[in-house]
């Protein structure tokens, strides 16, 4: 089966976390993906231990917020591209590129300094994905079908 060819950025939907258009860097770099979320709290939900942040999924941009919930799956701890250690929750949820969709973990962490709010990384992308490090948006384009900028 042909893999689809990713850009070294794409728009990703969230649907289970109700994030219906978030840019991701395409990662190959980074072994986990990340999404940046804030006010992370651990809850319980019948007798489960799940998750409850916020995310503002726009670069650039703190108006829009997300409410999200889902339930933990780890809280490991995972090295930054800066060598440095932190622990996070990892939670596991759908994501769509283009018109494919598929289950990945997801780290949680504050990217609000950082330029992208979502990180696809490797483990996500493997035998799926091949990435053209040269162009952008091969296999989505902004939320509204707009052209991506």
């Amino acid at each position: 089966m042909p893999q689809t060819t990713l850009g070294w950025r794409e728009w990703v939907t969230l649907p289970a976390l109700g994030i219906n258009g978030i840019k991701a860097k395409i990662d190959t770099g980074a072994r986990s993906s990340s999404l940046h979320a804030f006010d992370i709290q651990a809850i319980e939900v019948d007798g489960e231990q799940w998750v409850a942040f916020k995310v503002n999924p726009q670069q650039h941009e703190t108006t829009e917020l997300v409410a999200c919930r889902a339930p933990v799956k780890d809280y490991r701890q995972v090295t930054d591209s800066g060598g440095h250690r932190s622990m996070r929750y990892v939670i596991e949820t759908s994501i769509c590129i283009g018109g494919e969709q598929f289950l990945a973990e997801m780290t949680l962490a504050d990217r609000s300094q950082m330029l992208f709010r979502m990180l696809l990384g490797r483990t996500a992308m493997k035998n799926r994905y091949i990435v053209d490090p040269s162009r952008s948006y091969c296999a989505s384009q902004k939320p509204g079908n707009r052209l991506a900028k």
